[in-house]
């Protein structure tokens, strides 16, 4: 049975991810095979919408299937492991500028390289098990896949917040922070699907959408808001640190966690992007400047290793005591000339 399913059935261009066992963990050849549905779909009059969802219950798409990168870097072949997020994201781009509607279900877990294929598209589907995060730094990596775009727009400091702590966002408060659109009992989702392949259009969601719950990040923002504004992950830290809340300690304990150079790196990446000149390819190339070094200069192999291959949970990060300096963010997010993020394709 193939990875990813790839049909059309009515009105609609149809993907479904087929990994559960995997929690639908997106491999190289998944990414692919969707891009060029996408492709193929883009001029067919037959299609009038895409529809993205996944089988299971536990995950839309947990991320992107790291085992692959790992055992290549380890090997000190960096290639593959750029030319796979170079790929991916050229993927996120065609999304996220895709003239038809796209329409996501996301239930379970959305991390990652999930939030890339499910959360640029125009209709975000959201329900009772929905918990969706940018974890990246917990790995060594920065938020990546167009995720820096969603975190620059986020209200107030919560994309700092999101970024750099892992936090999940249930269905009401990925609704707040602009990850997702509508609220749709999971109970009605296969009714809406049907409704979707036969109208070929999304309004019909709107027939089925109710009021979510109060988000507890909205509630939060304030404290965020006080914190994260800071203009370094140093200024952030010394905030954190002289605030005696629980709110204040449970972000410095998740942060404990992540990678100092990554955390330093995602902050810096949405300050530069935040602003008039916000784009899609601008969030990318910064993204694709991180990730085009990480295997080589930074702490990703070593986070795979610790939470991935290994599973001790004790990674050796590179500035352990998050003094981490400008000059090594400096150098993650140099321009890389000639081996720029490149996405002509989109067009």
């Amino acid at each position: 049975m193939s990875d990813v399913i790839i049909r059309k059935v009515g009105r609609a261009g149809r993907i479904t991810l087929n990994r559960p066992q995997a929690l639908n963990a997106m491999t190289y050849k998944m990414c692919l095979a969707i891009e060029a549905a996408f492709d193929a779909w883009r001029d067919d009059a037959q299609v009038d919408l895409v529809v993205i969802d996944a089988e299971g219950d536990r995950a839309f798409c947990s991320g992107g299937d790291i085992a692959e990168l790992y055992a290549t870097g380890t090997n000190g072949d960096y290639a593959y492991g750029q030319k796979f997020w170079a790929d991916e994201y050229r993927l996120n781009a065609k999304i996220f500028t895709y003239p038809k509607p796209v329409v996501s279900f996301l239930q379970g877990f959305t991390m990652g390289g999930g939030v890339g294929l499910g959360c640029h598209g125009s209709h975000r589907v959201v329900g009772e098990t929905s918990q969706i995060a940018m974890p990246e730094c917990g790995i060594g990596l920065m938020p990546d896949v167009g995720g820096t775009l969603m975190l620059a727009l986020a209200p107030g400091r919560v994309g700092e917040y999101l970024g750099t702590t892992a936090t999940r966002m249930s269905a009401e408060d990925a609704i707040y922070a602009g990850f997702a659109d509508i609220y749709v009992p999971e109970l009605k989702w296969l009714d809406a699907i049907a409704e979707l392949e036969r109208s070929g259009t999304a309004e019909t969601l709107a027939a089925l959408k109710i009021t979510p719950p109060a988000s507890a990040l909205a509630e939060a923002e304030g404290q965020i808001n006080e914190t994260f504004d800071g203009e370094a992950l140093e200024d952030v830290l010394n905030n954190l640190r002289v605030k005696d809340s629980p709110f204040a300690q449970e972000s410095l304990k998740k942060m404990s966690r992540m990678s100092p150079l990554a955390m330093a790196a995602t902050i810096e990446v949405i300050h530069r992007l935040r602003g008039p000149s916000l784009s899609i390819e601008k969030a990318l190339d910064f993204e694709y400047r991180f990730t085009f070094r990480a295997m080589e200069h930074s702490d990703f192999l070593e986070g795979i290793r610790a939470a991935i291959i290994d599973k001790d949970r004790t990674p050796s990060w590179l500035y352990p005591d998050m003094n981490v300096p400008l000059a090594a963010v400096a150098k993650m997010l140099q321009p890389l000339g000639k081996d720029a993020l490149k996405l002509e394709k989109t067009i």
